[in-house]
């Protein structure tokens, strides 16, 4: 016995090209609904965090190795060798760009604060 049915399945690639469309370009002008003091104000802080990261990670280094007798030691000389890290941190993030940590903060930061603006797509298209 031999029967031939054919299913005529729905063509639901028109609907969703277009969406997928509209989805692109929203997700690429994301960023678009920030203004240019928070994208400042996101490089900031993610620069900020990276830097005392990277200055805890400084301090954690300088604790294995011995005192340096030629200064004496003492409170003074661990006051001084804490901000001297922390300076050299923050240099070292602002002018060199660091581990790179701040710029994936950054990104998602933006990210995060773009979706509480995010560009109204009409469904209707």
């Amino acid at each position: 016995m031999d029967i031939n049915t054919t299913t005529a399945a729905p063509d639901l690639s028109v609907g969703i090209e277009d969406r997928a469309r509209q989805l692109q370009r929203a997700s690429s002008n994301s960023a678009a609904g920030l203004t240019e003091k928070q994208r400042q104000q996101a490089k900031k802080v993610s620069q900020d965090f990276e830097a005392l990261f990277v200055g805890m990670m400084m301090k954690s280094m300088r604790a294995t190795v011995g005192k340096d007798k030629l200064t004496g030691g003492g409170h003074g000389d661990d006051v001084y060798r804490s901000m001297l890290d922390q300076a050299y941190a923050d240099a070292a993030v602002k002018q060199g760009g660091g581990l790179g940590i701040a710029k994936i903060i950054e990104k998602d930061i933006i990210r995060q604060e773009s979706r509480k603006v995010t560009p109204k797509i009409d469904h209707h298209e």
